[in-house]
């Protein structure tokens, strides 16, 4: 746990560099693109189908009917954009930890590496191709734990403790795999991964947290954000993506310094293993 806030501050100071400002932009073009042509092809039809739905449920609409007599008939037309956004944004978010895991993640770790451990060796005891589907697996395995834990977010205390725990997992099991790919080798990533099991999954639970804030837009906004909803999703990506950024490094900087102090104690633990035999 020593080297946590050590790790975070150089994370914290590697998000204020250009080369990951500049990064950052990328899986926002990327996300951007495939919002607008949900936005395109499918809003209104979405928006449609969950308003049928909702409005076929008699509990939701004589809730709704309640609403109006209230003169809130605008939350009627509202409710079903909340819905459509509320099913679409976790699907945005795993496609921004992708996006960022496979584009970002190899720029941040040789950035660290070339400027803080530029003798470290490399083993690359991961491939692309594992990495890949290391980051799709557990991505998918989010997803399904989000889908099925949603009707807990119901329960006040949960929905604090729930989505972050996911993401907390997701990152730990990414980003883990990821930082340490190009310089440890199969073996070490592994010992590793065992050995610092619990400042990772703390590492992950908070940047979950972190991950949290850009949902606070959707609180803020209230019905704004329903009208403005591409932007406003945008936003969210951006801000997602600075977080996975932050998440990168800070594992990076963590890794890769726990990976050479382990080197470094190796030619130790030889030399007593020689001393005593």
């Amino acid at each position: 746990m020593q080297g946590l806030p050590d790790a975070f501050w150089r994370a914290v100071a590697y998000c204020l560099h250009p080369r990951v400002i500049a990064l950052s932009l990328l899986p926002l073009v990327i996300s951007g693109v495939l919002v607008f042509a949900f936005m395109f092809f499918f809003w209104e039809a979405a928006i449609a189908g969950v308003r049928a739905t909702l409005e076929n449920w008699l509990l939701i609409d004589s809730l709704l009917r309640w609403l109006d007599s209230l003169g809130l008939q605008s939350f009627r037309s509202a409710l079903a954009a909340i819905v459509v956004l509320a099913g679409v944004l976790p699907v945005v978010i795993l496609l921004s930890l992708l996006l960022v895991a496979l584009l970002m993640t190899p720029a941040i770790v040789r950035l660290v590496a070339e400027r803080r451990f530029p003798l470290l060796e490399k083993k690359r005891g991961g491939t692309l191709l594992q990495s890949a589907a290391a980051s799709l697996g557990a991505t998918l395995l989010a997803l399904v734990l989000i889908m099925l834990s949603m009707p807990l977010w119901l329960i006040p205390p949960l929905v604090m403790v729930l989505p972050p725990l996911i993401w907390g997992w997701l990152t730990y099991r990414v980003f883990g795999f990821d930082v340490l790919a190009e310089h440890a080798s199969g073996e070490e990533r592994r010992a590793l991964l065992r050995e610092h099991r619990m400042p990772m999954l703390v590492m992950g639970v908070l940047c979950g947290y972190l991950g949290a804030v850009p949902s606070l837009i959707w609180a803020v906004s209230g019905v704004t954000a329903v009208i403005f909803a591409p932007f406003v999703v945008l936003l969210a990506i951006w801000l997602y993506t600075l977080v996975f950024a932050f998440s990168t490094a800070w594992f990076t900087h963590y890794a890769l310094a726990a990976l050479q102090a382990r080197r470094a104690a190796e030619p130790v633990a030889e030399s007593a293993v020689l001393i005593e035999s």
